[in-house]
């Protein structure tokens, strides 16, 4: 029998830090550390989401060995996030995971942040099916809007993107203009639930066939909020669920309309999502609806496997270590990385 294949995985791209352990590709343990400071700044604040991850990375690493049930001995080798992300948050997972990795004498493997998010649909788990390769994700994210032809697993082809901000960015941004506190993304989640998504109409911009544009949407529902509230004071409060449901409907549709194009233009009916925005429970809706009206096979992730976790990570560097993709010691972090990168 082969020997088991333990990687570490450690994520801190942004404000979570998180570790994982994988056995060839089975999940053991996934932890992740919030960091509740930036709430109160309504967004993450760089300098305090670096100096959280220096107080966090140690106790999760610890946390993710013991609850696999393994020793770091056993690790066979050591997976980090290195980009695109926050360079001083980038900065901790990279030096911990160099350390470690020469301190274990055992490889050292990078993993782009991006491609990782689409790769935890390989993750081993009864209750998900795997992507067929070639087929089309489309990642969305507080900080990324991407239409993505998978080829193989690390062989991608950005169909289109955003031209200006991500469709995260937009649900928080629209939540920040109804008053509601950071994240207020899976706020509108909620409130959308109970309102009518046609209550109010929002204007789609005008961009290319497979790319995005939020900040025109963004702008629009700025300018409308003010409006109403300048006639009627409490007009947020009276309708703050149909209105969550007409800027989800409106950010939807818009996503569902470039996903609709690259199947026409590419011909592949095998669509994933991935990134923290595929957690939101319409998205996941429509796509399954799309199973039934095109034809499609949609493949939707895990809860846990959506917003930024090391899991992802550490099935990336599983992926690599196959391979015999590893790295350098010298390797830096990138604050800037492409999805083909």
């Amino acid at each position: 029998m082969e020997k088991p294949v333990y990687i570490l995985g450690i994520e801190s791209s942004c404000d979570d830090t998180s570790a994982s352990v994988i056995c060839n590709a089975k999940i053991l343990s996934n932890v992740v550390a919030n960091q509740e400071i930036h709430s109160k700044y309504g967004g993450v604040v760089p300098e305090l989401a670096s100096r959280a991850h220096q107080q966090n990375i140690v106790p999760v690493v610890q946390q993710a060995i013991e609850q696999a049930g393994i020793s770091k001995k056993d690790l066979s080798a050591i997976a980090f996030t290195r980009g695109p992300g926050l360079m001083g948050s980038l900065l901790v997972g990279t030096s911990f995971a160099k350390s470690l990795a020469l301190g274990l004498q055992i490889p050292l493997i990078d993993v782009n942040h991006m491609q990782a998010h689409i790769l935890a649909h390989f993750i081993e788990d009864p209750e998900s099916k795997t992507p067929p390769f070639p087929f089309i994700c489309l990642t969305i994210s507080g900080g990324h809007t991407q239409i993505v032809k998978v080829k193989n697993h690390f062989e991608m082809e950005i169909l289109g993107e955003t031209i200006d901000d991500a469709v995260g960015e937009a649900f928080d941004k629209s939540a920040k203009i109804l008053g509601l506190p950071y994240p207020g993304g899976p706020l509108i989640d909620k409130y959308a639930k109970l309102g009518n998504p046609k209550a109010f109409k929002f204007t789609k911009p005008k961009v290319g066939d497979l790319d995005f544009s939020f900040s025109g949407l963004k702008t629009g529902i700025l300018y409308f909020i003010q409006k109403q509230v300048k006639t009627n004071p409490n007009f947020i409060e009276e309708n703050l669920n149909d209105i969550c449901a007409s800027i989800q409907y409106t950010i939807i549709e818009i996503l569902m309309e470039k996903l609709k194009n690259a199947v026409k233009k590419t011909g592949i009916k095998h669509i994933a999502i991935a990134g923290g925005v595929s957690a939101n429970s319409e998205i996941r809706n429509r796509l399954q609806l799309a199973q039934k009206h095109f034809g499609w096979t949609t493949y939707i992730p895990k809860f846990e496997y959506t917003t930024d976790n090391a899991a992802m990570i550490a099935i990336s560097g599983y992926l690599k270590f196959l391979n015999n993709n590893y790295s350098n010691v010298s390797i830096s972090a990138q604050a800037r990385l492409k999805v083909t990168e």
